[in-house]
């Protein structure tokens, strides 16, 4: 019992001198900037208020989102986000406080990999407002609408977005049939490109400048079977050229990574999406991106998850040779 209350006293002892030391430090800096020292105090205060102001954000959001769309993994994903910036830091600083190896380094994995998917999230936004201001190209064979899923057996408004993006979007590609591309859900009366096909008719375009693809259950037939409908009635000597693909602004990134993935020569665009749906569509598009890229992801961790493990093997020495 002695020896265990001096182990504690010992540990307490090596982080009030840490403790001093930084202060010290702090106070250099002090006399060599004040305004340095300013900003490094309004950094530590605006970091954590900013993470209890997103993950307030986050939690009101999937709050909405389960009111209105239902309760389902993707419907959850902004509630569970948020929970988990209110979680993790506390758990990462409870581990800390306990001054043993194993909790500090456990707190330290925690660190590395939010800041790994905090970094990845960043990148994925970044090449999500990147790739939307890129116009797409003039001459495509035809312009898909990917289907989305029907209320009724009519068009939803997130595939109304869709559609009516489809709709501007053609008429910078000249004479381009629509091909409206989603098969029958097992909870749909009949197939999505079905009524998508009506709905482009109701809004002025003819009849054989509609191509319905009715067979897809994923993106990828999607993207793969609307190629081979475009490939089957091209103009008269020209060899395949690529598609225009409209979609809701959150599921660009991945339509495209994937055609990208497969073959598919297609610019995507984005339609608008209902304010209160976004944070959870995002975050939703973006586990299905890391997804795709799941030896990446690991690969990434492995830094993070080596420097804990030798941090705690140093403190585990440090502690042993005290």
């Amino acid at each position: 019992m002695a020896r265990r209350t001096a182990a504690v006293e010992h540990r307490r002892r090596a982080v009030a001198g840490r403790l001093v030391r930084l202060g010290a430090i702090l106070e250099i800096i002090g006399y060599i900037s004040p305004q340095l020292v300013s900003l490094i105090a309004l950094i530590l205060l605006a970091l954590p208020f900013s993470v209890l102001v997103l993950a307030g954000f986050l939690i009101r959001n999937g709050v909405q989102m389960v009111r209105r769309e239902g309760r389902s993994l993707g419907n959850l994903l902004s509630l569970l986000a948020g929970t988990g910036l209110l979680v993790l830091p506390v758990v990462a600083f409870l581990l800390a406080s306990t001054l043993h190896p194993v909790g500090i380094g456990v707190a330290a994995l925690a660190f590395f990999v939010s800041a790994q998917a905090g970094l990845s999230f960043l990148a994925f936004l970044v090449f999500t407002i990147a790739y939307a201001r890129r116009p797409p190209r003039p001459g495509a064979d035809a312009v898909v609408v990917l289907g989305a899923g029907l209320i009724n057996g009519k068009v939803s408004p997130v595939l109304a977005s869709r559609l009516d993006r489809g709709l501007r979007v053609r008429e910078s590609q000249g004479s381009a049939p629509l091909i409206p591309s989603g098969g029958q859900g097992p909870d749909e009366p009949r197939p999505e490109a079905a009524a998508m096909a009506e709905y482009l008719a109701d809004h002025g375009v003819p009849q054989e400048q509609i191509i319905p693809e009715l067979r897809s259950r994923t993106t990828e037939e999607n993207l793969r079977f609307s190629r081979a409908l475009a490939d089957q009635s091209p103009p008269a000597g020209a060899a395949p050229g690529h598609l225009v693909v409209a979609t809701n602004e959150y599921h660009v990134p991945r339509t495209a990574l994937l055609s990208r993935r497969i073959g598919v020569d297609a610019d995507v665009v984005g339609g608008t999406t209902a304010g209160y749906y976004v944070p959870s569509a995002y975050l939703r598009e973006f586990v299905a991106v890391m997804s795709m890229h799941r030896r990446t992801q690991i690969l990434l961790a492995v830094p993070g998850l080596v420097l804990s493990l030798g941090l705690t093997a140093l403190l585990v020495m440090y502690q042993a040779a005290g």
